[in-house]
């Protein structure tokens, strides 16, 4: 009876299914572990390198000073928030293929690709002009100051010229996705990644003949990455043979019900997304306020903990692909096998990174910066994150699930409530009267992550709430 009562514990902790629930699908529980790991290890080591190529940039950047990384990284909210309904799209894209691959329809999955392609030109060809204009009003509503706001407009209004690129790049990796084929959008992205640190090394210093252009040599870099990227994934789907190959210019046709899954799953990404990049505009906004000091010494932590998430990011993506076909197939219990499948993966690998991070934590910001109050202030940050790695990587995981089942509105109400309420509350609180009442606890540094573990929790809690009540089992798209 004990060994009993153990075993339920032990499969209720780690999210390990009983042998009632795999006895109602051909697959072994191997199986299962076998098809998450081989979608999840491509997207998963794609998010890696690209947070390291970034991260690379970060130092790059970083030998022309506080200002320059702080200018650089000002861009980064603003630039998401242009191409946050691209990247709706390319949510809802994925959520369709998947279910259109999941049911067998070939042909609906790749008029899918199409319809999502059309759309997606105009959303580009809109943000190059917006971004473009407006690049100096959005800096400074990001925060920016009279020593960043020069240099960021130059890399804003670079970057902007490719957005159009970035459009096409989005929406077609995210196609890939749905249909499993993580290894193309890993290829594509660092192909072009590499292409944009080689560039940094040769445009920001004057290397190899060329001319040292500064923070503008980052931006040219950037847009060619980008438009590396574009190019490559637009020959993935113009070869002939794949899943989702198109035939080019040839008329798109628009039809009510895709359209409508796609505005269905992209309204609600587009509200998470919406809460997202406010809350961490006023949450950067807050922390450029405490000092350049404070901001550059968040951004080299920004880089470094984004590594530890990406292993979240790859469990994510190869749940959404998963959940996503097998509830096209009208496999609910298998959707449910792959969440428990996620979680336990999740739960290991967020161990092995959590100490990582403990160890390597005064070690990494010197490969930002020299100057001993910001690494120290990094370290001791570095401190704070680690109590938010696991929920974190367990929430986006959830997230995951819920995009492929179509439950996007309510990942933007826990967006909404977590991300563009709660945080900023948050960071406001520690940084700013908490820190003048304590200034010893460096909570001008610290606080900013104080209120990511908070988020963290908060999100992760709500989202497992979801996930266990199994109403995105019965979403139809």
């Amino acid at each position: 009876m004990y060994y009993c009562m153990l075993t339920r514990l032990t499969r209720l902790l780690l999210g390990i299914p009983g042998s009632e629930v795999l006895e109602k699908d051909e697959d072994s529980l191997g199986d299962l572990y076998r098809r998450v790991i081989t979608i999840a290890w491509p997207a998963a080591l794609e998010g890696l390198l690209l947070t390291l190529m970034n991260s690379f940039d970060t130092m790059m950047v970083g030998k022309l000073g506080a200002a320059a990384i702080a200018s650089v990284g000002l861009c980064a909210q603003p630039r998401m928030i242009m191409l946050l309904v691209a990247q709706a799209l390319g949510v809802g894209t994925t959520a369709v293929i998947a279910r259109r691959k999941g049911a067998g329809d070939q042909a609906a999955a790749v008029s899918c690709l199409k319809q999502s392609m059309a759309i997606i030109t105009g959303i580009g060809i809109l943000m190059t002009v917006i971004g473009y204009a407006m690049a100096e009003p959005l800096l400074k509503l990001a925060g920016a100051g009279e020593d960043t706001l020069a240099d960021g407009v130059i890399y804003f209004q670079t970057i902007s010229l490719a957005f159009i690129a970035n459009c096409w790049a989005l929406c077609i990796c995210a196609a890939m996705r749905g249909i499993g084929k993580t290894r193309i959008t890993m290829v594509v992205n660092m192909t072009a990644n590499v292409v944009n640190v080689f560039l940094n090394y040769c445009l920001i210093g004057g290397h190899l003949g060329f001319p040292a252009l500064g923070v503008r040599g980052a931006a040219i870099a950037t847009a060619v990455g980008t438009c590396v990227s574009c190019i490559m994934a637009l020959v993935v789907v113009f070869r002939k043979g794949g899943y989702l190959s198109l035939v080019p210019f040839t008329p798109v046709r628009f039809d009510s019900a895709t359209v409508h899954s796609l505005v269905s799953v992209g309204s609600g990404t587009i509200a998470e997304s919406v809460f997202l990049r406010l809350g961490f505009l006023v949450n950067g906004r807050l922390i450029a306020g405490v000092s350049t000091a404070a901001y550059a010494t968040n951004q080299i932590v920004q880089q470094i903990s984004s590594l530890t998430f990406t292993v979240g990011d790859g469990i994510s993506s190869a749940c959404t692909s998963l959940v996503g076909q097998s509830l096209g197939a009208e496999k609910k219990d298998k959707a449910v096998l792959y969440v428990r499948v996620g979680r336990r993966i999740s739960i290991f690998l967020s161990l092995g990174l959590i100490l990582f991070t403990f160890f390597a934590r005064n070690w990494l910001p010197t490969l930002f910066s020299q100057d001993p109050v910001i690494i120290a202030a990094a370290s001791l940050c570095f401190l704070v994150v680690l109590v938010g790695i696991y929920p974190q990587n367990i929430r986006v995981m959830f997230a995951g699930c819920l995009r492929g089942a179509g439950d996007v509105k309510y990942v933007a109400l826990v967006s909404l409530i977590s991300v563009a309420i709660l945080r900023p509350a948050m960071t406001w609180f520690f940084c700013y009267p908490l820190n003048r009442m304590f200034p010893t606890l460096q909570l001008g540094y610290i606080g900013a992550w104080l209120s990511f573990d908070i988020d963290a929790f908060v999100r992760a809690t709500m989202l497992s709430y979801r996930v266990n009540k199994g109403k995105w089992m019965d979403i139809r798209l």
